[in-house]
């Protein structure tokens, strides 16, 4: 049996090569347990990654309109298609989007303060957009 933390790459391909053939009791049940729920974790935290990077340019966007540029507008329009690309292909994730967006906006705020140099109390202490807002590719903040 090819060891877990000595050869990762190896011991995936074993896994499957085991499981594929039935030989599930050779499985080495503890790491693939531990490798699925990773898995699950870093779905969530590309969704909570897109929503920041979404989040933080409608804030530059509504609260420095005289920077409004193409590369804001492309970044808005990227990460918008991409957060519904994630949350599209993990429709379990659609449970748990409240918090994701709730964590997601509180980061970006905090990035839009360092950004812009404006005041933290600038920004609503909690997301001003609905999911359907952030989905919807005509919206942008004035």
């Amino acid at each position: 049996m090819i060891n877990y933390d000595q050869d990762f790459y190896s011991w995936t391909q074993e896994q499957a090569a085991l499981l594929k053939s039935g030989r599930l009791n050779e499985l080495d049940i503890e790491n693939l347990i531990e490798e699925v729920e990773t898995m699950g974790r870093s779905e969530k935290r590309a969704l909570e990654s897109r929503l920041s990077v979404l989040l933080l340019h409608l804030l530059k966007w509504h609260y420095q309109p005289s920077r409004r540029g193409n590369s804001w507008h492309f970044t808005i329009t990227e990460q918008r298609l991409k957060f519904q690309k994630v949350l599209a292909q993990n429709p379990g994730l659609k449970s748990e989007i409240q918090s994701i967006l709730s964590d997601a906006y509180e980061y970006a705020a905090l990035k839009a303060t360092h950004e812009t140099g404006l005041r933290p109390d600038t920004f609503p202490s909690e997301c001003p957009w609905t999911l359907e807002q952030l989905s919807d590719k005509t919206y942008f903040p004035d």
